[in-house]
């Protein structure tokens, strides 16, 4: 299985989640409430994942989870290809459940509950 198709398998049950390519030339933003929460990039590779903040980004980035994911603000980190299915799931459902956490009430009451694996 591709990459892109191990994101997929994992984005694409999350309630609400929804892919697009915002800016062309095969990008694929997942987003929940409009909001991005992962990002497989037109030519970088890895995928860009949300953390709680700058500090888990910097640990994570020093232990050799991730590096620093260009183009986005600091709490991003970009995940190799060579991540393993569990740690990839791990980190892409945690970007999810902090953006979906930061959406408004009402929103967030629109969207079926996630199922926690």
């Amino acid at each position: 299985m591709s990459f892109r198709a191990r994101v997929h398998a994992i984005c694409k049950p999350l309630p609400g989640a929804e892919k697009s390519d915002p800016w062309g030339g095969g990008h694929d933003a997942w987003k929940v409430g409009g909001k991005m929460f992962a990002c497989i990039g037109a030519t970088l590779p890895g995928v860009s994942v949300k953390t709680a903040d700058v500090e888990t980004a910097s640990m994570l980035i020093d232990a050799g989870v991730g590096i620093k994911a260009p183009y986005f603000h600091r709490s991003w980190i970009n995940l190799p290809e060579s991540t393993e299915t569990p740690e990839l799931s791990h980190r892409i459902c945690t970007s999810y459940d902090i953006v979906r956490a930061g959406l408004t009430k009402k929103a967030q009451a629109a969207l079926p509950a996630r199922e926690e694996a």
